[in-house]
């Protein structure tokens, strides 16, 4: 297997946050309405035909590879998992260093930091951790 790089890292933290979005809402097993099903019957619920399609639900390999992914930030301390996958989720530089009370250049060091200590673990070389 070929070395990982960080942006191979970080392309799989995307795509896993676009796994996660596209997996079905989590419901009490057990309850039926059957209300919904008739308001997504009626076609004047939306005019435009381009918007009544939903996301198809993600496939058993794409839910694995976002569970593997979602394994690697156990590596992380807690604040590193948020910025990474924030990030990943699409979320800009300026809300990221907002939540974390810091500059925006300090949320992308430590991001880059996050996804260096990954990139090294996924290439089995031992981690120096910078206190």
């Amino acid at each position: 297997m070929s070395k990982w790089t960080i942006d191979e890292v970080a392309a799989c933290f995307v795509q896993a946050a676009e796994t996660a979005r596209r997996l079905p809402p989590g419901r009490a097993q057990g309850y039926f309405n059957s209300w919904s099903m008739l308001a997504f019957q009626v076609p004047d619920r939306y005019p435009d035909p381009q918007c009544i399609g939903r996301p198809m639900p993600p496939g058993p390999a794409d839910i694995e590879r976002m569970l593997e992914t979602m394994r690697w930030v156990q590596w992380l301390d807690p604040e590193s998992r948020h910025i990474v996958w924030m990030r990943a989720d699409g979320c800009e530089w300026s809300q990221i260093a907002r939540r974390f009370g810091c500059a925006v250049r300090t949320a992308q060091r430590r991001r880059d930091n996050a996804l260096s200590i990954v990139t090294q673990h996924l290439n089995g070389v031992e981690v120096v951790s910078a206190s």
